[in-house]
């Protein structure tokens, strides 16, 4: 009987090469571009797929293929499923679901909305209640006072927010091919970038771990 394991975050991340972790989460994005843009392609080469609609019904199935694969391979890497892949993924599976069942793309396309939204509102309520969430999810990457913490949680937490309310103004205003565009092409790298604005903070804040031997 196989066991689940019960290492640190840190030791079981260190199985997965950062490469390999990149595609892992950015491939089924990928994979949602490629879909939509050659939708009609894809279908005369496999006729199956045709039967789920237009390109971006197309793209929401491998898009949940990819999704899923994604998830599996994972947990085969390291035993243990990070928390914000995972409940973006169920997201995904619940409205991709919605999308190809009701052949109506409105779903999917408010995907991003409500798990920007479900982030942001759980850091920010985590600090209403003096817990600095963040901590739990990038405590192997990083070793932070409990102010910087705090600081990040905050960040984060209106950062996504913004993710949200930015997702609901292209998809209302715009077509289904820019929005596609932008939740690929311009959202991953507005995500860099504020990551990149937030090293001064986290090096101000960061607490210097004792070399191995010395006492703690």
């Amino acid at each position: 009987m196989s066991k689940v394991s019960l290492e640190t975050p840190a030791k079981t991340e260190e199985k997965v090469s950062p490469l390999l972790k990149m595609v892992l989460e950015l491939g089924p994005l990928v994979v949602f571009f490629f879909a939509n843009s050659r939708g009609e392609w894809l279908a005369a080469q496999f006729p199956v797929l045709s039967e789920l609609g237009g390109p971006i019904f197309i793209a929401t199935g491998l898009f949940m293929a990819a999704t899923a694969i994604a998830l599996i391979v994972s947990w085969m890497l390291t035993r243990t499923l990070p928390i914000m892949p995972l409940i973006s993924g169920i997201v995904v599976f619940v409205f991709g679901a919605l999308t190809l069942w009701l052949q109506n793309d409105t779903f999917i396309k408010m995907k991003p909305t409500i798990v920007n939204s479900l982030f942001g509102a759980i850091l920010l309520g985590g600090l209403f209640f003096g817990k600095s969430l963040l901590g739990y999810v990038f405590h192997a990457a990083f070793k932070l006072d409990d102010d910087g913490w705090r600081k990040l949680t905050l960040r984060w937490g209106l950062f996504f927010l913004v993710l949200a309310v930015m997702n609901e103004v292209v998809w209302r205003n715009f077509s289904t091919d820019f929005w596609v565009a932008f939740k690929v092409w311009g959202t991953m790298p507005i995500t860099i970038l504020f990551t990149l604005a937030q090293m001064p903070l986290i090096m101000r804040h960061s607490i210097e771990q004792p070399e191995d031997g010395k006492a703690q």
